[in-house]
């Protein structure tokens, strides 16, 4: 029996969290076995990979080197055997952030991740990906009441601005599995669209 993989990215500050959280429990009010995992991490290699890649300035071919080979332990330690013994995997981020942060803010090569992720994946995508979109201004403002920012968070608007639009992109290239959930508005109004979207795949 094969479980489910469900994926939250979106923008630092676009309130993806919180959502797992809630999903996590509801779907564990419901009986199901529920793993929460995190990229960059979800392993002890991983985690050390992601303190790195959090702290340390590097170019852009070097954070898509890292969190690929983070990426690669977390799938073969963690997501297989949990999505292989049927639990309901619930990542914060996954290769779509690769391609938001790296490709669409940074501007790197889209040819060479799309090589990293077939070597990396070997075919395995998530089943959904919660796609919390959310104008970079506001997630800016929120972030600065949330928490003090990582390198990443501390860059400017128009970075955030490319990784909107790197998100864009890989939703109209898989509108199957990439659902936009509109980010804007109180915790539960947005809670209330994910339940929408969940239960229309009449999963669980």
């Amino acid at each position: 029996m094969s479980g489910r993989f469900v994926t939250f990215e979106g923008i630092d500050g676009a309130g993806k969290s919180s959502h797992i959280e809630a999903l996590a429990g509801w779907l564990g009010a419901r009986g199901h076995e529920v793993v929460r995992t995190r990229e960059p991490g979800g392993t002890p290699l991983a985690e050390r990979v992601r303190e790195l890649f959090l702290h340390r300035d590097m170019d852009a071919l070097t954070e898509a080197l890292l969190v690929f080979a983070a990426r690669r332990d977390h799938l073969q330690q963690c997501i297989e055997p949990a999505l292989m013994r049927g639990a309901t995997v619930l990542c914060d981020r996954f290769t779509d952030a690769t391609f938001a942060y790296q490709g669409g803010g940074r501007g790197f090569d889209l040819g060479v991740l799309t090589q990293l992720e077939a070597w990396v994946q070997q075919g395995r995508q998530p089943d959904l990906t919660l796609w919390f979109d959310l104008d970079p201004l506001e997630a800016e403002q929120r972030r600065a009441l949330a928490r003090h920012p990582d390198r990443l968070e501390r860059l400017d608007t128009s970075f955030f601005e490319r990784v909107r639009h790197g998100y864009l992109a890989r939703q109209l290239a898989a509108p199957g599995r990439v659902a936009r959930i509109d980010a804007h508005g109180s915790r539960d109004t947005v809670w209330m669209r994910v339940q929408d979207e969940v239960q229309q795949r009449g999963w669980w």
